[in-house]
């Protein structure tokens, strides 16, 4: 199994980050998300507590069910089945106020998640060589959308 590990401070508040970064159709804002689909609601909010959602990413596809939701804080989910076939466990993101550089409220991400491709002889393999690499540039380029809008959107209300 491996860990990839993706952070982030971005010039947002709290509450506004964890509403991008916790609805999962806002990944198809990167390339290598194609679909994304709720199959089945939360209980306390569409992408909350027992949520599935289904994506469809450039290298496969992954269901994954909420197990935890606390917002704005962290929420927690298990990829329960994928294409290609793998193994999951840990997957995290959690949120912290910070302040950013102009002293303006800001969001610390840490998006953390263990996994190993299971292919027989060679899923190790993969999973160090191809997987970790994708998965770290997947969620960095979640992170920069995520900051490139809300970014915006922040600099657009000040204007």
């Amino acid at each position: 199994m491996e860990t990839v590990t993706a952070e982030r401070i971005i010039d947002a508040p709290i509450e506004r980050v964890f509403d991008w970064i916790s609805n999962a159709h806002n990944y198809t804002r990167i390339p290598l998300v194609l679909t994304e689909r709720l199959a089945t609601p939360g209980r306390e909010a569409p992408y909350g507590t027992g949520a599935v959602r289904v994506l469809g990413w450039a290298v496969g596809w992954f269901w994954e069910r909420i197990t935890a939701y606390d917002p704005p804080h962290s929420f927690d989910y298990d990829v329960y089945r994928s294409l290609p076939p793998s193994r999951h466990r840990e997957g995290r993101v959690t949120f912290d106020s910070a302040t950013g550089d102009d002293g303006v409220a800001a969001t610390c991400v840490v998006w953390r998640t263990t996994f190993e491709l299971s292919i027989p002889v060679i899923g190790g393999f993969l999973t160090r060589r191809v997987g970790v690499p994708l998965m770290t540039y997947a969620f960095r380029r979640i992170l920069d959308e995520a900051e490139r809008e809300l970014v915006t959107e922040r600099t657009q209300v000040i204007d």
